[in-house]
């Protein structure tokens, strides 16, 4: 399906940890390529493309959330071996996507990631049907552009439809996930949130333990919905330390 799911900013991805991030709805994933320079030669960011948007605005979008996770899974596997150091960081949308990639990797390697991080992001159960109705509303899906902060000077009018296309396609995309039998992943899990989010709220970011099986912690960050990419640094620090740390067995039950 066209161009790479995978955009790799380490030069040697595969010789490093990695740590994959998956955007939240609408976005791509080139706001994750400072990171690379943030985090320097140790660690490897991946940033998750979906189609539609910033290198790949001509390929079609995935008609199930089983095709996009499938794509991604299948060049990680084709990047590092099973077993490789990972870390999955999802937010928001990306979150539930990075839910799905680490029980795809288990049912592929049988190996768990070293860790999955989603911040800004319901629990998966709160996702099933929850975009019925926004692909088509589109005073909701200009708040939730709105809620960006986007300068209204960078942004002309036929940009904000492209944008709004986007939203518009995740959240058909959302559509078809449907909460697994086994829900839980049985690697370390951590669930963010910003303290003053007005979607995404405390009870949804403890509303995670119910999926933990490998291990759960839940942390609270100044700012709003988009609290780590507007201020990474805290998070970053967090992520480097998962990324680093000495390899642990996340072997566990099967999904």
């Amino acid at each position: 399906m066209g161009g790479s799911w995978l955009v790799p900013w380490h030069p040697r991805p595969d010789e490093r940890p990695l740590l994959v991030c998956l955007p939240p709805a609408g976005a791509g994933c080139g706001q994750f390529g400072a990171w690379q320079t943030a985090l320097g030669d140790d660690i490897s960011v991946v940033g998750v493309q979906l189609p539609g948007r910033e290198t790949r605005w001509a390929d079609p979008e995935p008609s199930t959330m089983e095709e996009a996770v499938g794509a991604v899974v299948a060049e990680l596997t084709d990047l590092v071996p099973p077993g490789h150091r990972i870390v999955l960081f999802g937010h928001s949308f990306g979150g539930l996507l990075a839910y799905e990639v680490a029980r795809s990797l288990w049912r592929q390697w049988k190996t768990w990631p070293s860790s999955l991080v989603v911040a800004a992001c319901k629990p998966p159960g709160e996702w099933v049907g929850a975009g019925r109705g926004l692909a088509d509303d589109e005073e909701e899906l200009a708040n939730l552009l709105d809620a960006r902060g986007l300068d209204a000077e960078d942004l002309d009018e036929d940009s904000r439809e492209l944008m709004l296309e986007v939203l518009r396609q995740d959240a058909r995309l959302s559509l078809s996930f449907a909460e697994p039998d086994q829900p839980v992943v049985d690697c370390p899990l951590e669930a963010w949130g910003g303290q003053d989010d007005l979607t995404v709220s405390h009870r949804h970011v403890a509303g995670w333990r119910d999926y933990a099986g490998g291990g759960f912690r839940e942390r609270l960050f100044p700012g709003g919905h988009y609290f780590c990419l507007e201020a990474p640094a805290p998070a970053l620090e967090l992520l480097r330390s998962m990324a680093c740390q000495p390899s642990i067995d996340t072997k566990g039950s099967k999904q």
